[in-house]
């Protein structure tokens, strides 16, 4: 693109991992469409099993749904598109929802090694006028483990991600405590208000 500034949507790339909570990503892309905003979906390969189990199918409004093989298909030679950076450079704002605790982990740690990762490693660190947001999701005693604290510490007070805290329920294995992802309408919620308070609001000035 030109490196005029053009006036469109804002655009959210939602990246979903490896939790029951991942069928409810039809629902929060629902909801980020309904506010007006483009949407993306990567989700990691322990994703996608949940995905495909969803109550309702992707809204048609989302822009594209980013796999694993997506990343190595599209390149093949110096020159080709390197989907992760792509990616980056799309997006206003980085969505992770669910996050469950082996990415968490990642992340807190800096690999990268799926597409979703590597688009977060590469992520401005500081940028607050891209802001990263994060919804963990996860069985009570793993959200309560002593190391989930000290990496959501990393990605908050190092890194600058912004949580959406887990609400505590019934949880998908049967079990009450805290650690459930937080209701895709509150989700939706913490999108808008991060996008609105950085420069521009939603309808805001792209660069790229």
């Amino acid at each position: 693109m030109s490196g005029a500034a053009t006036k469109r949507k804002r655009r959210v790339l939602l990246g979903c991992t490896g939790s029951v909570a991942s069928i409810k990503v039809p629902q929060m892309c629902q909801g980020l469409l309904d506010r007006g905003l483009d949407v993306a979906v990567v989700c990691t390969q322990s994703a996608e099993h949940f995905l495909a189990r969803a109550d309702r199918s992707m809204p048609e409004g989302v822009t594209r749904v980013w796999r694993d093989s997506d990343e190595w298909s599209s390149w093949q030679a110096r020159g080709d598109p390197v989907v992760h950076i792509d990616l980056r450079n799309w997006a206003d704002l980085l969505l992770l929802a669910p996050l469950d605790a082996n990415t968490l982990a990642k992340l807190s740690c800096g690999l990268c090694d799926n597409l979703l990762t590597c688009i977060a490693r590469a992520w401005p660190v500081g940028d607050f006028g891209r802001p990263i947001i994060f919804a963990l999701a996860m069985n009570s005693a793993m959200y309560q483990h002593p190391l989930t604290a000290k990496h959501v510490a990393v990605l908050k007070n190092t890194l600058g991600y912004i949580e959406v805290p887990v609400v505590a329920k019934t949880l998908m294995c049967g079990e009450v405590g805290a650690g459930a992802m937080a209701e895709p309408d509150t989700i939706v919620e913490a999108v808008v208000k991060a996008l609105s308070s950085v420069s521009g609001g939603l309808n805001g000035v792209s660069f790229f």
